[in-house]
């Protein structure tokens, strides 16, 4: 898919064979580093999630040019960087990242509250602010962050819309209609 400026996007991909890409608590933060290095300079950063084996972004391009070479390098730092780590050899990822363009209000507050609640569905916490990797937690915080979290918040009418929102079960979302996995 061609990306295209001012537009806004859910970028998600997996480990090849549906493998690991994240084999410690390091691996996240380097890899958060390297997006922010990378990436987020030319783009707006809603919503992020990154699971043992794969990672949603959720975001707005600004720059497309610079966007495109920024994730591309962003992939290859991180792919170069694991399979030296750990003595790994061919691909990280199972092929290029995936990319859904976010054309609709009602698309935009599902894909935020779906990459939020993966930890919970997939059993790895209990409730979605414990989970360390994922933009949940800025969004109750007044840390600093990459999360353009007024934005988001004025979406959802306030912190406490945004709350009560994700509160409602993944399963009752029907995200999947919208989503090409």
């Amino acid at each position: 898919m061609k990306i295209y400026a001012d537009t806004y996007y859910h970028i998600y991909n997996r480990g090849n064979n549906k493998d690991l890409i994240f084999f410690e608590d390091e691996n996240y933060r380097y890899f958060l580093n390297q997006f922010k290095k990378f990436v987020a300079p030319f783009c707006d950063v809603y919503a992020y999630c990154l699971m043992p084996n794969h990672f949603h972004f959720f975001l707005r391009v600004n720059d497309e040019p610079l966007f495109e070479k920024g994730i591309k390098n962003f992939f290859i730092s991180y792919a170069k960087a694991i399979n030296k780590k750990y003595n790994r050899v061919g691909s990280l990822f199972q092929g290029r990242y995936k990319v859904s363009e976010i054309t609709s209000e009602s698309y935009f507050t599902r894909i935020i509250t779906y990459i939020h609640q993966n930890p919970v569905v997939a059993g790895l916490v209990k409730n979605m602010e414990d989970y360390k990797y994922s933009s949940y937690a800025a969004y109750l915080s007044n840390k600093e962050t990459l999360i353009n979290k007024q934005g988001v918040l004025d979406w959802f009418g306030g912190l406490d819309g945004f709350i009560d929102d994700h509160k409602i079960p993944a399963e009752e979302r029907e995200i999947e209609k919208y989503l090409k996995i």
